[in-house]
């Protein structure tokens, strides 16, 4: 399996002009004509460490293995700092002031009794391969990406600023980062891993991003990686889980958000009194860069660890925005953040808020929501949410009343019923939300196929389909009108089609098109003609008829189309996440919409093509 390069990153196309080999063997640039530049030479490889570092898995061994640095090779001319000290001189001796004034850190530094590492030599892991889930476990081969240039890699998770389109687009993205990977060509492992992770970030998947920085030994985390990590600790309300970064590599940050970070981990390593005091010097200093609901809430916060001052009163009088940090740790204490505050906030702390334990039910829902239509949150996940919404009120407020129509939907014996609750919940409007249509997804594959609900077809095939539930869908094949709504998203969503699809069918589907500019008619097309279940005539007469650009080719869409010729899914996971970046579906064109599903198909991924396909047809 493997790729190419070139690509589209928002408005602008991304200069990716390194070839992408056969990862598998064959070394051969699969560029097309005129693009074959020569491939980047790799950097030379470093001086060997005193304990070899492997150079693949760690297997049963007695001799001690030792993590790789995290120190390789970046074209991107990325200086991020890698990590270090304070960088104290030690040509001299300090005198007896200087000695009085330095902290516990800079001493047991000073003195060379500060910890390199928190992970004895035989323990640490290596960068070789990197992520949480393994091919056995549903993740991508690990050698995907292995003999493929940086440049191309690189451009592909930096150009993707998060938020794509399509649910099932997010779904795969995410697979494809949270492969148990190995790095291409030229990248260290850390430098791959805090790409992936700030990208993940990016995305809402702060539990993801976080445990592809836990994958990797704490020393051995360069500047991105562990900007990605505090990042994800602070998102996820695990504001401890920074610590042992605050320990080993102190310095490597300046910033107010930081030293305050760092105080809180002194008093949870047993330093009480030193916390105490450098916060106070914070919360008294005249220095505009800590704000006073920054470091009273860092107070409190340390405050748990046995300072004494737990009686810190946090006052948002002031407080005109919140931040991260402010979110993060309001939200881990408990603390409750003035809705005027909320209210203005950002889609970061709606998706942040989903998976926060600490946070009323209340405020979870909007988050899960967010979550839900994003991509963030599964079909089992938000229903679980919504069973705890059930337990704690009942059918108290909004929230509640649709937990027990939910509720209704499940268990009625009547199917009557239940579908008369899936309607209550999907509301009246035009368009279902979407994350109505996640919530309902198993609910809906309890209803009996009939014609007594063949009317409610198309909503509940839609909501099936958000959670991947084709065969359930299937039982509606002969119930549905050919050239209906319900029939187009059967069309591209049914695995195992039988035969190709009709210019007559399409046409059908066409007359019955609400939508501006006919667009679910263009993309079903284009699903159709990306999934090879139409026949190229049938595919070149609808693309003149409606002007879709099918056969026009960009560096992108080559690059893609040839990563699924050589099925490399990974590559074409990351080059789908630069085509399919924006807020709705209206920014998606049935061009990139079919070298997309085209690519997926044919790199592999067909079941992940098929549900964007019929995601697009419902959402168009």
């Amino acid at each position: 399996m493997r790729v190419r390069a070139g690509l589209l990153a928002g408005a602008g196309l991304l200069v990716l002009a390194a070839p992408i080999a056969m990862a598998a063997g064959n070394p051969e640039s699969i560029l097309p004509p005129g693009l074959d530049d020569p491939a980047p030479t790799p950097a030379p490889a470093p001086a060997p460490a005193p304990a070899p570092s492997p150079a693949s898995e760690p297997t049963a061994s007695a001799t001690p293995v030792v993590q790789d640095t995290g120190e390789g090779a970046s074209d991107d001319g990325d200086s991020e700092d890698s990590g270090g000290s304070s960088g104290r001189s030690s040509s001299r001796l300090p005198t007896l002031e200087e000695l009085e004034a330095l902290d516990t850190d800079e001493l047991d530094e000073l003195l060379g009794l500060k910890p390199k590492f928190d992970i004895p030599p035989a323990q640490r892991r290596s960068t070789a391969r990197v992520g949480i889930l393994s091919e056995e476990e549903g993740g991508l081969p690990a050698v995907s990406l292995a003999r493929q240039p940086q440049s191309l890699v690189r451009a592909a998770i930096a150009g993707t600023q998060g938020r794509l389109v399509s649910r099932w687009g997010h779904i795969t993205l995410r697979r494809a980062l949270a492969s148990r990977l190995a790095p291409p060509a030229g990248m260290s492992g850390s430098e791959f891993a805090g790409l992936r992770a700030q990208l993940l970030n990016r995305m809402g998947e702060f539990a993801a991003a976080r445990a592809i920085a836990q994958d990797v030994d704490v020393d051995a985390w360069n500047g991105r990686l562990a900007n990605a990590a505090v990042d994800a600790y602070i998102a996820t309300g695990d504001v401890l889980g920074a610590c042992p970064l605050a320990v080993l590599r102190g310095g490597y940050r300046e910033d107010a958000e930081w030293r305050m970070l760092r105080s809180i981990c002194t008093a949870y390593g047993g330093e009480a009194s030193r916390a105490r005091n450098e916060l106070v010097r914070m919360r008294e200093s005249d220095d505009a860069e800590f704000n006073a609901i920054d470091v009273l809430l860092a107070q409190r916060f340390a405050g748990a660890a046995g300072l004494g001052n737990n009686t810190v009163t946090i006052e948002w009088d002031d407080v005109d925005e919140l931040t991260p940090w402010r979110y993060g740790l309001a939200a881990a204490l408990g603390a409750a953040i003035p809705e005027r505050l909320l209210d203005d906030a950002g889609p970061y702390y709606e998706r942040s808020a989903a998976t926060l334990p600490s946070l009323p039910l209340s405020l979870r829902i909007d988050g899960a929501r967010r979550a839900a239509r994003e991509g963030i949150f599964s079909s089992s996940a938000l229903v679980d949410l919504y069973s705890q919404v059930y337990a704690a009120s009942g059918s108290d407020g909004p929230a509640g009343a649709d937990a027990a129509q939910l509720r209704t939907a499940y268990i009625d014996a009547d199917p009557a019923a239940r579908v008369a609750a899936l309607r209550s919940i999907w509301g009246d409007g035009a368009q279902i939300p979407h994350d109505r249509q996640v919530l309902t997804a198993y609910a809906s594959a309890r209803i009996p196929a009939s014609d007594q609900f063949a009317a409610d077809a198309a909503p509940l095939i839609a909501s099936m389909l958000t959670a991947g539930l084709d065969r359930d869908a299937a039982r509606w094949s002969n119930i549905v009108d050919e050239g209906g709504m319900a029939w187009g998203m059967l069309a591209v969503g049914l695995p195992d089609a039988d035969g190709g699809v009709s210019s007559g069918a399409i046409d059908s589907f066409r007359d019955g098109d609400d939508s501006t500019g006919k667009r679910r008619t263009r993309m079903l097309v284009a699903g159709l003609a990306g999934l090879g279940r139409i026949s190229s005539g049938t595919r070149n007469s609808w693309n003149r008829e409606l002007n879709l650009e099918l056969t026009r080719e960009t560096r992108w869409s080559a690059a893609i189309s040839r990563a699924g010729e050589v099925e490399n899914a990974a590559l074409v996971a990351l080059l789908m996440g630069v085509g399919m970046q924006g807020d709705d579906w209206k920014r998606m064109t049935p061009r990139h919409l079919y070298h997309i599903i085209s690519a997926l198909r044919q790199s592999g991924l067909e079941a992940e093509a098929r549900m964007i396909a019929a995601e697009a047809v419902s959402r168009a």
